[in-house]
């Protein structure tokens, strides 16, 4: 596979993880006052209004693509990860919420490698495992809370959806993809969220709607950027939104990490650059 293919999925990456923390950082605003289910419907609805006058432009020939049985499992993924993630961003600071989220990369390498076949290299197994070591810091015993449990539901179903973009089928059409994918979360999401419904403020709808927009921009973005590569690849920069959430929660939030966390963080992103690896993995054979 060509390296500036590598090198633009990378980047695609990190920009939708500049996103997803922009999203994080609303939804940490809204503190829960939304059921969460309810949250999730509403976004989800909002998310298919914005689509929708896109996808009704397509060619006909497009308007299928991405109904089938891949996305709708991915949809309902979906739906249990944004649960997931607006508990455990609640509950926990964000530096500490988003690191087990970043679980995720580290769930796709042997996924990628069950489910896809593909055969990554050496360097990512040793990146990987840095990270891992990195999610142990941050979440040490003394750092523990139960909405952690909750946040690594978020990254495995990140994992299996990431994983499931692999086999979308070469053509199909991006906004039909986006379309098919937020349409078929709806059911599941009403039907959580009946019993939990309740009145809210047009300030928590403006926020949901902010969030959506970045959520959007993320699902996109991930997207364009694992029909580029493969999973084994790239997965790494995922890891690029745990610093930006670190930055937004001191901005912000006065969320200080200690300086255990804050190595724990550093271990997590650093490997996220695949070719310094790969160069001195390279050099080191030579000698």
């Amino acid at each position: 596979m060509p390296q500036q293919s590598v090198s633009q999925a990378i980047l695609l990456l990190v920009l939708a993880n500049l996103l997803a923390s922009l999203s994080d950082v609303s939804l940490k605003v809204l503190n829960g006052e939304v059921p969460t289910f309810q949250y999730v419907f509403i976004r989800q609805l909002i998310s298919l209004l914005f689509i929708f006058p896109l996808w009704i432009r397509l060619p006909k020939k497009h308007y299928k693509d991405g109904y089938d049985k891949i996305t709708f499992w991915r949809a309902q993924f979906i739906v249990g990860g944004s649960a997931c993630a607006m508990v455990a961003i609640t509950h926990l600071t964000l530096a500490t919420a988003n690191a087990m989220f970043y679980v995720a990369p580290l769930m796709m390498l042997p996924m990628s490698i069950l489910v896809l076949k593909e055969t990554p290299p050496l360097s990512k197994y040793i990146a990987t495992s840095i990270g891992f070591i990195g999610v142990l810091i941050v979440l040490r015993p003394e750092q523990f809370h139960w909405a952690a449990i909750v946040a690594l539901g978020s990254a495995l179903t990140m994992a299996f959806c990431n994983v499931f973009i692999r086999r979308i089928p070469e053509g199909q059409h991006l906004i039909s993809t986006l379309f098919w994918t937020t349409l078929m979360t709806l059911p599941l999401a009403l039907i959580l969220a009946i019993p939990e419904w309740q009145p809210i403020t047009l300030t928590h709808l403006l926020w949901i709607v902010a969030i959506n927009i970045f959520v959007l921009g993320y699902h996109a973005l991930v997207v364009i950027a694992y029909k580029k590569s493969d999973v084994s690849n790239i997965a790494l920069a995922e890891y690029s939104g745990l610093a930006f959430v670190t930055l937004f929660g001191i901005m912000w939030f006065n969320e200080v990490p200690d300086l255990l966390t804050a190595l724990g963080i550093l271990l997590i992103v650093v490997p996220m650059m695949p070719l310094p690896w790969k160069k001195w993995l390279t050099k080191s054979n030579i000698q």
